[in-house]
């Protein structure tokens, strides 16, 4: 039997301290100091008493993005079991995710649990809906734009540049070459809906866009990993199949868009990727719709409203 690797873990507060250390996995670890670029700390009020009881202080950090600052820490070398001890550990507001070292090792880290409230310079690609067609005012994410660069005009960007039409193969062929510049934090992807739909002129050639989503969503990781970006992968929006019918040569359905949220939630979990549902807003509501597929106006709103409240 082979032993697994160590699993790497990057510290910042109180994991480094030797009685926390010591309560959480029974041994003090040995620690190699390390350091996150683009990221700052900020305090975190802590009402959890075990936890309070363990660390001995009810305020700890957290991770907020800002380009140009570093926070500096250390690597711990944990087993399975020492890591699921530090996941019960961190309260509800944080979730583990893997960052980029500036040594260039990949590790985790414990990052603020709504990918959104943590972030500054968003990228987001995707199709139609993202693109916000059917809303004059950007749809979702042009609200969800304007009141990020309203809340930090400085520091925080958004840029949208999501394409109507595109796969999940298009985004993950286009989307390396457009980051460098944009220098982003937290990439936001925003599609899939097209890889659900069943071309009506050959719905039997043995093509289908669902069964290659892993394909595209591990090389989007890649690509955001390369950027010490965080990835957040949207799901899809309700849609009303009685309306769609066809739909330029294609027939969109509620079982191949529930089945595409399955596989997109599915493979989130599997890769501590977050995952925002956006199924909910909009479900059994078809006068958000204007063509059974795409939101309106008002369709958007509820939408960001929906992404806001996450907050």
């Amino acid at each position: 039997m082979t032993e697994s690797q160590p699993h790497l873990l990057f510290s910042f507060g109180t994991l480094l301290d030797r009685q926390v250390q010591t309560a959480l996995f029974g041994r003090t670890v040995a620690t190699t100091p390390a350091a996150l670029a683009g990221y700052a700390t900020r305090p975190l009020a802590i009402t959890d008493e075990a936890v309070i009881a363990t660390s001995g202080q009810d305020v700890h950090l957290t991770l907020e993005r800002r380009l140009g600052s570093t926070v500096e820490g250390a690597v711990l070398r944990l087993t399975d079991e020492e890591l699921a001890a530090a996941d019960a550990y961190e309260v509800a507001d944080y979730a583990r995710r893997q960052v980029l070292l500036t040594s260039g090792e990949t590790a985790w880290a414990y990052l603020d649990a709504n990918p959104l409230r943590s972030a500054a310079r968003i990228v987001i690609v995707g199709d139609s809906i993202a693109y916000g067609r059917c809303d004059p005012q950007g749809g979702w994410t042009g609200h969800l734009a304007a009141a990020h660069i309203a809340a930090n005009e400085t520091q925080n960007r958004v840029f949208n540049l999501a394409v109507p039409g595109s796969t999940l193969a298009d985004v993950s062929a286009q989307t390396p070459a457009l980051l460098p510049p944009r220098h982003p934090d937290t990439l936001i992807v925003a599609a899939g809906i097209n890889d659900s739909a069943v071309p009506l002129a050959a719905p039997g050639d043995g093509h289908d866009g669902l069964a290659h989503l892993t394909g595209h969503l591990d090389s989007l990781a890649a690509t955001a990993r390369r950027h010490n970006a965080r990835l957040v992968v949207v799901g899809p929006v309700w849609l009303d199949e009685t309306r769609t019918g066809d739909y330029e040569g294609l027939r969109f359905t509620t079982d191949r868009a529930l089945a595409l949220r399955t596989a997109l939630r599915a493979w989130c979990a599997d890769h501590h990727i977050d995952f925002l549902d956006l199924w909910e807003p909009l479900r059994d509501q078809p006068h958000l719709l204007v063509d059974g597929l795409h939101p309106d106006a008002a369709g958007h709103k509820e939408l960001h409203r929906h992404l806001d409240a996450l907050g």
